[in-house]
């Protein structure tokens, strides 16, 4: 006869019997019986209904544009804030963000951005022919956003793609070659580079509009042009050589208008004093004329007086300068001569 869980229990902490063990069973367990719950079907049906009528509700962001085709068609645009349109599949709405500037980046890929930084360079894009036949390493970023949102969705495919398919991507390569194309590699490498992202930009605009892409160019930037990494070494000498031609033009430069107005102004000084002298000589020679003529004048009213006049002005010009000795033919003995150099007195006073 089977015993129940408590009998087994009590004999086996007793200890008592020592015959077979009694068989066990684990008592039933049962489930209570949940009622079924009937609800119409006209009620789950208009619940259906609601949750897809409320499908309809959509929110466009401050930076979006709503556009809602109907059956595939564009129906209408909307504003920013909470909207709705006709439920999945009389009505579809789309929310592109128009004010978000989105980038294309042509001849690398940014891995990580960092910091620090990490990217891979793109061959393929980046080596491209300048218009003298040489080659350039050029990595461009192209930035844009959406002007036209109808446009943007409808009017190409694939605009923004990550791949080398993308509408924008391949627009920008191929105005970026036709522009570097055009250039020297001089220009390219150096002082052309703003002139080049400014006809790149127009270029591209160009492209994007002639497909009605709805999209506007906001700036083509050059984050590197270089030669090639197999030459680059060999540019960079001639880079220096072109430094130290424009240095030494440059050092020619200034040491020459240092000179010139140095040069000019010894000139102006030389002529000025000629000019000085020049007119110093003739007032000194019609001074002299006057006199002359004055002197005539008066040799004609009273020639001996006037020659006399003239004999003793002239003395008094040159005796200083010439040396005389004093002779006292009377007295020989003592200091018969006396002479009258300048200094010669004193010496003879000394002796």
């Amino acid at each position: 006869m089977p015993m129940d869980w408590d009998e087994f229990k009590s004999q086996k902490s007793s200890g008592g019997g020592g015959g077979p063990s009694p068989e066990f069973r684990m008592p039933e367990f049962r489930m209570p019986k949940i009622p079924k719950l009937k609800l119409p079907s006209t009620f789950v049906l208009l619940i259906i209904f609601i949750l897809w009528l409320m499908s309809g509700i959509f929110s466009v962001g401050p930076d979006e544009q709503g556009i809602v085709l109907r059956f595939g068609k564009l129906n209408r645009t909307v504003s920013s804030g909470l909207n709705y349109h006709y439920p999945f599949p009389i009505e579809k709405a789309f929310t592109p963000k128009i004010t978000e500037v989105k980038r294309v980046e042509i001849g690398f890929r940014t891995i990580d951005p960092g910091p620090p930084a990490r990217y891979s360079d793109q061959p393929l894009e980046s080596l491209m022919l300048t218009g003298d036949e040489n080659m350039v390493d050029v990595d461009v970023i192209v930035q844009y956003r959406i002007a036209d949102a109808v446009k943007y969705l409808f009017k190409i495919r694939d605009p923004d793609t990550k791949d080398l398919s993308g509408t924008v991507r391949l627009a920008s390569e191929a105005a970026i070659r036709q522009i570097i194309g055009s250039k020297p590699i001089d220009e390219a490498l150096t002082t052309g580079k703003g002139a080049i992202q400014i006809r790149t930009m127009e270029t591209i605009q160009k492209i994007l509009d002639k497909y009605e892409s709805g999209i506007r160019v906001v700036a083509v930037q050059l984050q590197d042009v270089t030669p090639p990494k197999e030459v680059i070494q060999a540019f960079k000498d001639v880079a220096s050589a072109r430094e130290d031609k424009n240095r030494l033009i440059n050092e020619a430069q200034g040491y020459r208008n240092q000179v010139i107005p140095e040069t000019r102004g010894k000139v102006a000084q030389i002529l000025r004093s000629a000019e000085a002298y020049a007119e110093t000589k003739i007032r000194q020679a019609r001074g002299d004329a006057s006199r002359f003529l004055a002197t005539l004048k008066e040799y004609k009213k009273a020639p001996e007086i006037t020659k006399k006049r003239l004999y003793l002005e002239m003395m008094k010009e040159v005796m200083p300068s010439v040396d005389k000795i004093v002779i006292d033919q009377k007295n020989q003995n003592v200091l018969p001569i006396l002479p009258l150099r300048r200094g010669s007195l004193s010496k003879e006073l000394s002796k």
